[in-house]
């Protein structure tokens, strides 16, 4: 019910007539006076309620007299009387009708009962009451009410002090609150002029209205008081205390703060009063050191001692002047901080360091303070590091506290002993209160460190400061503080400090983020100027700052805390501070701290000690800063903080050096899981601490001994390590926690942002380098964590893999050529279950439509083919298979790169590699050679010959050439589409290239793109026909043409050119020199147990298989490909090239190889044969249509000849029957030129192979082989047709040097049974059949040819001749020795000379009958053919029986007789034109060599053989007189003198020395001699002689023949009688003179058969014919003859008998002298 409702108004009245009159009851007897003022105050109120209608007013307006009665009650000093009127004035001043008189009437009225110490506590009340319920109150009298309360607080009365106090405390707060009232009421008025600062007159403050002056004055007088100075305004103050001042400042200072901020009269008493009294009142605290003793004599003035009511106080009120007014007082907070630093002291009490430390928490509970002390100091040059000094104390100050000083020395402070004595103290100290608080030791949280232990107590609650002792304004003397408490506040301020910066922080940081983003959903602004005052800092830099002077006094505390932490829970806060700390700074961009931050963590996960490089180099850095705080490296982990930790796992250190093992406590996994924490969900603020992260992480999981799996997660299992890891089971279910969280640490990598996803992947690369490092050299276990990991990293981050992919990959493909298998093994892995799932992934835009991505993914697959290692080689290739098998269809522009894996193989990786890689391809031709682009295309072709070139397995080799021809059967089936698609790319290529300005690069490029698949197809075969490997060779050969003969139509005229040269030619020539330089050495086996033939035991004679196979193969392509070849313009250069190679091969010294090429040369030669009609395929040349109606079809240029909607089959149809036409008119000079190229080709190689090796009788010379001579010149024929019409004679003489040298050539003696028949069968070799052969089909040409062609034939007979000559002297093969076929040993290395003979004898044939045809042409008349042959056959004729066969000579003979029987008639003709005057010296001498051979017949020729041979001289001697002597006047008269001569010598001279006596009779060629002797006779004494000269040479002949007969006759008596004289027994002498007498015998048998001829003859002849000194020369032999009678041979008898029978007729009588004269 409110004070001034009627009923309250009517209540008031009642009661204050009550009061009176109870009033005037009690004081009717002792005080009448008071008695009538009450009565008379009665009437008053009755009037004053009948006047008015506002009684409260009229009553306040007349309240000193409503007042007065009572006032003078109070005077009379009795108790009840007293107690009565004060109750009275209370209830009025309740209702506020006290004016302001009566109120000082009042106040002056209870300061009496006050000086008379009646009614206390009821004064205090009326005062309260006074002053609470109105504000009539102000200045003295004000003053005067505040001065009697605080009278009353010093009273003796205790009860009445704490009343007082209290009252006092609500006065002063009911003043400020007055003020700020009445602040409220004027709020909205014009602010009055500031008052000025230099105002002086303490006393009266004009400028402040009436609540406020008070409030001034109060407050100054407070001041004065606590400084022990009067006060100004509070008058009659007798006593005051300072604890009681402090905590009056306190309060006001506290509740109104306000007033100091907006009154500046009031803010210059705080800086100018309170301030400095604070300062001095802290003296005390600052100069006090414990233990220096305040009694010794040294210190000059006793210090004073710390007071602790005084001390606590003061603190609290620097508490609250650092709150409110920090803003005002900037520097003398930087005085009271650093006093509070100073506080923390180790030298001070326990007491003063457990308050500062409660003062301290306050301060870190208001983050927001601490941010102005860093803007205000931190952030100013030439400031305190206020902020940072804070942390940094508390940090020494938890330190001090585990540095327990040992009594006595200082410096002994960490010697073992005085540590462990006080330790032990400190924990009975503690005991008690420990044990009691939580009932047993052990459990209790605490911190312990090198022995000591400090129990962890609940101080207050997170994130506010509850003190204790600060609290504590009752206490006098300072307050035990119990262990461990000071500890705890640290504990708590520390924690807290941390969580209300970086929530502060990251609040700000959350709004600006938010704001930034609003400002970019809306249009973007220009960039306001910073608003405020240009020196106010950025909240970036006031916030990094903030860390920066607090992260080293924050880390050093809680890594110490950590370190010694035995709870879990405490361990879990520091963890946590450790982690918001570490996050803060990453998101501020300070790298050095949060890597610190995270280094502690790191190092706290790990075994104590436990060498990890990236921490230890980390933490040098920081201890290297000048924060280590008081000279203690808090970054020392001790061993002290084991024992009490309970160990949870035993396992191996991933280190290079083997070490023995380290163990993990339960500390160490809480840690670890603060670490994946960190990791997880402040990922993207690690930046490069992931590096610091992650090799703890691996470390952690290698001692755990977890390994990867598939995909890269992690799962127990240890199957190596073996005992060495011991995990309790504790940590055992805790592992698939651990790896679980770990799993999803890299999954939530998927929500870094790009820069911090690369950050990890870096970590990771270089986490991975230093395991390669380490597992370099050594065969231990490498730690797979960083691969594992990338690999996980890498596949939940498909959907960015561009940005990850080549760091990642990079990194990957460097593990998979590492030397350590099982990381290779891994890196190989990854990099393929990444390609794998990179390919698999639907990507958007998917693969198909984002080429460059697909590329990207396949690359690094490219990459591993760099690398040698197989088992990384097989891998890959099974990705490639798997890839095949799931994206073939769609792998695309990803082919190349596909295709080049396949295709990079190398002969050094084993075959199962390249089976592997094989079976890729064989998959690749088989199923997606319609799906792949056709320009990749060529790629397959190069891949399918890179594996016919390998070496490692043949079965490949020569299935890729099998794969080879499947590609080439698919272009030609799908040749239209492929050439679509070719020519589109082709045109894209072409633009591109003309935009750059750059040719088109592209192998065989000016023909199609097409033709160009097709050349690369022939390249790579032609590549392989090359191959070191014979089977390769042939097999490729053989594809090759194959595909050529079968494909070649598909290709365009020009590209033909392309194959020619490019592929034919080319692959010639590198047969060619593979083939020369071959090596000879024989090679034992193929390999395995395979036996290898003779003909291929050396790499020449396989080199020499594939020479041939190439050679017939080109030149088959040749002959049936003519008449395109022949269009292309350079077809004779062509041509020139294969008879160069033909000839090369033709020379080359291997009998397979030149023998081939021969085949190949005479199947070039049939070129020219007309296409038969049935070769035709619409037979148009049986239809006899022109060439010119046929010529449109291949007319249409260079292009396809035929519009595209053809199919192939019917075009190929039309191409085929435009092929084989016959060359257009004009070509055919052109022919004439090929074959006269081929002839000089075949001149070449005949001279080559026939001409004898220069050296000397080396073994190594190479001979020719017969079957290659012999095809040598069978070519000839055939070759000759073409180029008949200009053969000329020098011509023919190369030809004859040739046929000369082929015939020439020897055989080895292993060969000769071959070839050779038995000697003694007279048969022609092939060859010389063949030679024969050649000489014929010229013989035959010239025959029928012009008269110009006929001076040919003494040519021909020159080179027949030649060869007959043969059959007595074998022609020499350079200076090679041959030796007789019947001498050669076949096992030997010898050559055989082949037997002329027959051939000799052929070509003697051959020469009769072309002389029978041609004796009278000119030509053989004018170059003396006749005589070359007479001279010819006087060789055997001659040698006669020493020629090396009988039949030679005889042969001779009968040719002899047959050629003069024709040639003798032509020679008579022209003898007068002198052509054949030197023909007849030439057959004198032939006649006389062989009548009169030198050499002897055999010893074993039989009687009736000779008698044939006798037969032959005869018919010769028949010749010369049937042709030659009946001519005689034609005749050259020396050739007839000589054949006198020789006749003369036949009739006398022609025994044989050896014939046995027995047969001498019939050898004397009786026959012969008789024959002769008729002849000269007949031809001497024939009266035909028609010249005297003739006669005279007849006659001379005869005389001759007698002279001789004589002599002989004469000789043979005088012998007969020398040995008549010496009787010897006719046997011995018979051996004796065997010899000699058996040769005189025969003579003279001879001589006396000759003499009865003569005798015969010339009864026979006219007698005038015969000249008298013949007769007489005749009868002179008679005495001689009778001397003979007397020899003793019975055959010479016989013969003697003979001779002298004749004689009778010339017996008759003399007649007289003068007759005889006259006849």
């Amino acid at each position: 019910m409110s004070t001034s409702s009627p009923e309250a108004v009517k209540k008031l009245l009642e009661n204050m007539q009550t009061d009176l009159r109870s009033l005037s009851m009690e004081c009717k007897k002792k005080f009448p006076p008071v008695k009538e003022a009450a009565e008379s105050g009665i009437v008053k109120i009755k009037t004053i309620a009948a006047r008015n209608t506002d009684i409260l007013a009229a009553l306040k307006e007349n309240s000193s007299e409503v007042v007065q009665p009572f006032l003078m009650g109070c005077g009379t000093k009795e108790p009840k009387i007293t107690q009565l009127c004060l109750a009275a004035i209370q209830r009025l001043m309740s209702h506020e009708v006290v004016s302001e008189a009566a109120a000082g009437n009042i106040i002056n009225m209870l300061w009496q009962l006050m000086e008379n110490g009646l009614e206390e506590l009821k004064l205090l009340q009326t005062v309260l009451v006074l002053l609470t319920t109105n504000t009539v109150v102000h200045d003295e009298v004000l003053s005067k009410a505040i001065v009697l309360c605080f009278r009353l607080h010093f009273t003796k009365d205790n009860i009445t002090n704490n009343t007082a106090a209290a009252t006092v405390r609500q006065v002063v707060t009911v003043v400020f609150e007055r003020m700020v009232a009445e602040d409220e009421k004027f709020k909205g008025m014009a602010e009055q002029p500031p008052a000025v600062q230099g105002n002086s007159n303490r006393r009266s403050v004009s400028t402040l209205r009436p609540s406020a002056k008070d409030a001034y004055m109060l407050f100054q007088d407070l001041c004065q008081l606590v400084n022990a100075d009067a006060p100004y305004w509070l008058v009659g103050m007798t006593e005051m205390t300072r604890t009681f001042g402090l905590e009056l400042l306190e309060s006001v200072l506290n509740d109104f703060p306000g007033v100091f901020l907006q009154h500046q009269e009031f803010s210059f008493l705080l800086k100018e009063r309170v301030c400095p009294l604070v300062i001095k009142l802290f003296s005390p605290n600052i100069k006090f050191r414990q233990g220096s003793s305040s009694s010794s004599a040294a210190s000059p003035a006793p210090v004073e001692k710390p007071y602790f009511p005084i001390c606590m106080r003061l603190l609290r009120v620097v508490s609250v002047l650092i709150k409110h007014f920090y803003s005002l007082l900037v520097t003398e907070c930087e005085i009271f901080l650093s006093l509070l630093v100073k506080f923390l002291d180790g030298e001070k009490p326990q007491w003063l360091r457990a308050v500062a430390v409660e003062s301290v928490h306050r301060l870190c509970v208001q983050p927001h303070l601490l941010r102005s002390f860093c803007q205000s100091y931190d952030m100013k040059q030439h400031s305190t590091k206020v902020f940072r000094d804070i942390v940094n104390a508390l940090g020494s100050f938890i330190q001090s506290l585990f540095i327990v000083p040992s009594v006595g020395n200082v410096s002994s402070t960490n010697t073992p002993t005085g540590g462990s004595v006080s330790s032990a103290q400190a924990s009975a100290q503690g005991g008690a209160g420990a044990a009691g608080s939580s009932g047993s030791l052990t459990t209790q949280a605490a911190f312990e460190y090198r022995g000591t232990w400090i129990p962890l107590m609940t101080v207050s609650v997170q994130g506010s400061a509850k003190a204790t002792y600060l609290e504590m304004l009752d206490k006098v003397e300072p307050p035990s503080i119990p262990e461990g408490y000071a500890m705890s506040v640290a504990f708590s301020a520390l924690l807290d400090l941390v969580r209300g910066i970086t929530s502060m922080i990251e609040r700000e940081l959350a709004k600006e983020e938010e704001e930034a983003a609003a400002k970019e959903g809306s249009e973007p602004v220009a960039p306001a100027q910073s608003e405020g005052s240009p020196q106010e800092p950025q909240p970036h830099q006031v916030w990094e700052e903030m860390v920066s002077a607090c992260w080293c006094g924050l880390l050093a505390a809680l890594s110490l805390l950590l370190d010694a932490s035995t709870d879990e829970t405490a361990t879990e806060n520091i963890l946590k501070a450790e982690l918001t700390m570490a996050s803060l700074c990453g998101r501020l961009g300070l790298v050095t701290p949060r890597d610190a931050f995270i280094t502690a963590i790191c190092k706290a996960s790990l075994p104590p000690h436990y060498a990890l490089t990236v921490l230890s180099s980390n933490a040098a850095n920081l201890s290297n800063k000048t924060y280590s705080i008081q000279g203690q490296n808090v970054q020392i982990i001790s061993p002290s903080s084991e024992s009490h930790q309970q160990v949870v796992a035993v396992g191996q250190p991933l280190t290079s050096q083997p070490q023995g093992t380290v163990v993990l406590t339960a500390k160490n996994i809480q840690c670890m899981r603060t670490l994946l924490n960190l990791a997880h969900c402040h990922g993207a603020v690690l930046g490069t601490s992931w590096q610091l992260v992650l090799a703890t992480l691996q470390h952690l999981v290698w001692i755990l001994g977890l390994k990867p799996g598939v995909g890269g997660a992690l799962k127990p299992g240890r199957a190596v390590e073996g005992p060495s890891t011991v995990l309790t089971t504790a940590v055992m279910t805790d592992l698939p926690v651990i790896s679980n969280i770990l799993s999803r640490l890299f999954e939530s990598s998927q929500y870094l942002d790009d820069v911090s996803l690369h950050h990890l992947i870096n970590a990771l690369c270089s986490l991975s380098m230093e395991a390669m490092e380490m597992a370099y050299g050594n065969n231990k276990e490498p730690s797979l964590f960083a691969v594992a990991k990338l690999l996980e990293t890498g596949l939940v981050n498909m959907d960015r893999i561009e940005i990850l992919w080549r760091p990642l990959t990079a990194h990957l493909l460097e593990v998979c050529q590492h030397p350590n298998a099982r990381m290779r093994e891994w890196g190989a892995e990854a990099v393929t279950s990444l390609i794998k799932a990179g390919l698999a992934y639907k990507h958007d835009p998917p693969l198909s439509e984002n080429q460059r991505l697909q590329l990207l993914l396949l690359n690094p697959l490219k990459e591993l083919s760099n690398i040698l290692h197989a088992d990384i080689r097989q891998k890959q290739l099974e990705c490639v298979l798997q890839i095949l098998q799931s994206q073939g269809d769609s792998l695309g522009p990803g082919w190349p790169l596909v295709l080049g894996v396949i295709g990079a193989i190398r002969n050094d990786q084993g075959e199962s590699l390249i089976r592997t890689a094989f079976q890729c391809l064989q998959l690749v031709v088989t199923d997606f050679l319609p799906t792949m682009p056709c320009t990749c295309l060529q790629i397959v072709v190069d891949v399918a010959g890179s594996f016919g070139l390998q070496n490692q397995e043949l079965n490949i080799s020569l299935t890729s050439i099998g794969l080879l021809w499947n590609i080439s059967d698919y272009f030609f089936q799908r040749g239209e589409i492929i050439t679509e698609e070719l020519e589109k790319e082709e045109a894209i290529l072409l633009k591109q290239a003309r935009e750059k300005g750059e040719p088109l690069n592209r192998p065989f490029h000016p023909a199609p793109p097409f033709d160009c698949l097709w050349l690369c197809l022939y390249a790579k075969l032609g590549e392989l026909c090359v191959d070191p490997r014979p089977a390769v060779r042939k097999s490729a050969g053989q594809t090759m043409f194959s595909t050529i003969a079968a494909h070649g139509t598909l290709l365009q005229q020009p590209t033909w050119h392309i194959v020619v040269w490019k592929v034919l030619f080319h692959l010639l020539d590198c047969v060619r020199r593979s083939s020369t330089t071959a090596d000879k050495e024989k090679i034992e086996s193929g390999g395995g147990n395979i036996l290898i033939h003779h003909s291929r035991d050396t790499a020449e004679k396989q080199w020499a298989e594939t020479w041939v196979l190439t050679l017939a193969g080109v030149a088959r392509i040749f002959n049936t490909r003519r008449y395109l070849l022949q269009q292309l313009g350079d077809f004779f250069k062509a041509w020139e090239v294969l008879l160069d190679h033909i000839q090369s091969a033709a020379l080359s010294k291997n009998n397979e190889v030149s023998l081939a090429a021969l085949k190949s040369f005479q199947e070039i030669l049939q070129l020219v044969t007309p296409v038969k009609d049935t070769d035709k395929p619409d037979a148009l040349g049986a239809m006899d249509i022109s060439p010119v109606l046929m010529d449109p079809l291949t007319a249409s240029g260079p292009g396809r000849p035929l519009p595209r909607s053809d199919s192939l089959v019917e075009r190929l149809a039309q191409r085929y029957s435009a092929q084989p036409q016959p060359p257009p008119p004009g070509e055919e000079q052109d022919d004439s030129a090929l074959w006269w190229s081929a002839w000089s080709t075949w001149y070449r190689t005949g001279t080559e192979c026939t001409r004898p090796p220069s050296g000397g009788t080396e073994k190594l010379a190479f001979v020719p082989s017969q079957p290659f001579l012999t095809a040598l010149i069978q070519i000839f024929p055939a070759l000759y047709q073409h180029i008949a019409g200009g053969f000329s004679m020098e011509d023919l003489r190369k030809l004859g040097v040739i046929l000369h040298g082929a015939v020439s050539v020897p055989i080895s003696s292993d060969a000769s049974p071959f070839i050779l028949p038995s000697y003694t069968e007279a048969v022609l070799t092939s060859l010389q059949e063949a030679v024969l052969t050649a000489l014929d089909v010229l013989q035959k040409a010239i025959c029928v040819g012009p008269e110009t062609l006929q001076v040919m034939y003494p040519a021909i007979f020159e080179q027949l001749l030649q060869f007959v000559e043969f059959s007595c002297k074998p022609p020499q093969y350079g200076k090679m020795e041959t030796k007789h076929v019947a001498n050669a040993k076949y096992n030997q290395a010898e050559w055989v000379a082949l037997n002329y003979v027959p051939f000799a004898e052929r070509s003697l044939e051959v020469v009769v009958d072309l002389y029978h045809k041609t004796a009278c042409h000119k030509a053989v008349i004018s170059e003396k053919v006749l005589q070359s042959i007479i001279k010819t056959l006087r060789m055997p004729l001659g040698l006669k029986y020493a020629c090396p066969a009988e039949s030679t000579w005889k042969l001779a003979v009968s040719s002899l007789l047959k050629v003069l029987s024709i040639g003798l008639p032509v020679a008579r003709q022209q003898a007068s034109s002198g052509k054949f005057d030197t023909m007849w010296p030439e057959l004198a001498n032939a006649f006389e060599d062989f009548l009169f051979t030198k050499s002897t017949p055999p010893d074993n020729l039989s009687i009736q053989a000779f008698q044939k041979n006798e037969a032959v001289d005869v018919e010769v001697v028949q010749l010369i007189s049937s042709e030659i002597l009946p001519y005689a006047n034609f005749i050259p008269k020396e050739f007839v003198g000589q054949i006198m001569t020789m006749l003369n010598k036949g009739s006398i001279h022609s025994q044989s020395s050896s014939f046995t006596e027995a047969e001498i009779d019939i050898r004397m060629r009786e026959e012969f001699s008789k024959v002769c002797f008729e002849t000269l006779l007949q031809f001497s004494f024939s009266n035909k002689v028609t010249t005297p000269q003739e006669g005279y040479i007849s006659r001379m002949a005869l005389s001759v023949l007698l002279q001789r007969a004589q002599d002989v006759l004469r000789r043979y008596v005088e012998d007969e009688r020398l040995s008549g004289r010496c009787p010897l027994p006719s046997a011995l002498r018979m051996e004796l003179e065997c010899h000699p007498y058996r040769q005189q015998v025969t003579e003279i048998i001879f001589v006396l058969k000759a003499v009865s001829t003569l005798m015969d003859s010339l009864k026979k002849t006219q007698p005038e014919n015969v000249d008298g000194n013949t007769w007489a020369q005749v009868i002179a032999l008679y005495p001689t003859l009778v001397e003979c009678i007397t020899c003793s041979s019975p055959e010479v008898s016989s013969a003697l008998k003979e001779a002298l029978g004749p004689f009778k007729d010339l017996m008759h009588p003399p007649v007289s002298k003068v007759q005889n004269g006259e006849s």
